[in-house]
């Protein structure tokens, strides 16, 4: 089985306007997407598409069956909701739809990898998980980071063909994007994101970092070492990581109130609703209609 478990830990810097860092440790699942149906058939800890202690549902991910938010261009009446047909699509199909609308071209036998927190007695928050696009043959293609606010927005970002290079002997996507997006009241919504993704392999190794202009403000890496995906294993991650998505926005809002407690600036969501584009389940902060 391609899919498997990393044990991980995480790693925030934040180096200007003051020095803030801290790290903790949790798990991922690394999903291969082809390989749902064979992990529903054999494992009993983790459900697919299905309640339980830890469970994964593919309709919580990449929710484009709808158009994107953005004031650049607003229709002046709601979007339509999305079709049944394209809100029960599969996690793949979606992805690779995805993919085609920016230009990148597959094969329906590509292998799509998902890293992901699980759900936790249905309790589901992801701040981002990396979708690893690869040939049949195991070439990496493209990637993507699904970031998710704690407003439960989420917006994508892709790296495609273009941004893939080599670090270190080994393949990586790289690429540096305006956010325009509000993921922390400590940064604003024009910050640069920096991503060094590398394929998951025999260890994880992510990096985002903030940039304004030239200068790094934020470092945030996740790296990790795999384990087989099997019951015995998701049991025992499940008791040394109780509630591990609870604890991880537990861990958000403990340390904005450091950041807040350090006087560190902040900035409000609704300050730049324009400026917050391109991403999915807006906020009514940012669809409430203004005009007089």
């Amino acid at each position: 089985m391609n899919s498997r478990i990393y044990e991980c830990h995480i790693m925030h810097a934040r180096l200007h306007p003051k020095a803030h860092r801290f790290g903790y440790n949790l798990f991922m699942l690394a999903l291969d997407l082809d390989e749902l149906p064979e992990i529903a058939l054999h494992l009993r800890v983790l459900r697919i598409n299905a309640t339980g202690i830890l469970s994964f549902r593919e309709r919580d991910y990449l929710p484009t069956d709808r158009p994107a938010h953005n004031p650049s261009h607003a229709p002046s009446a709601p979007a339509p909701l999305p079709t049944a047909s394209a809100t029960r699509a599969p996690l793949k199909a979606r992805v690779l739809d995805y993919l085609a609308a920016h230009g990148v071209a597959t094969q329906p036998d590509v292998r799509v990898v998902l890293i992901t927190l699980p759900r936790v007695f249905g309790y589901q928050f992801n701040p981002v998980s990396f979708y690893f696009v690869s040939t049949a043959d195991g070439t990496p293609l493209a990637s993507i980071a699904e970031v998710t606010n704690t407003f439960r927005e989420t917006k994508p970002f892709l790296l495609g063909p273009a941004t893939l290079g080599t670090a270190a002997s080994a393949p990586a996507f790289h690429l540096r994007i305006p956010k325009n997006f509000y993921v922390s009241p400590f940064t604003d919504v024009d910050v640069a994101f920096d991503f060094h993704l590398r394929p998951p392999g025999d260890r994880l190794a992510l990096q985002i970092d903030d940039y304004i202009g030239s200068r790094r403000t934020l470092l945030t890496t996740v790296s990790g070492r795999p384990r087989a995906l099997r019951d015995r294993t998701l049991a025992w991650f499940g008791i040394k990581y109780p509630f591990v998505t609870l604890q991880v926005i537990a861990a958000i809002h403990w340390q904005a109130l450091r950041l807040y407690l350090k006087n560190v600036p902040w900035f409000a969501k609704a300050a730049r609703p324009a400026d917050q584009r391109d991403l999915y389940h807006p906020h009514a902060s940012l669809t409430a209609d203004t005009r007089p």
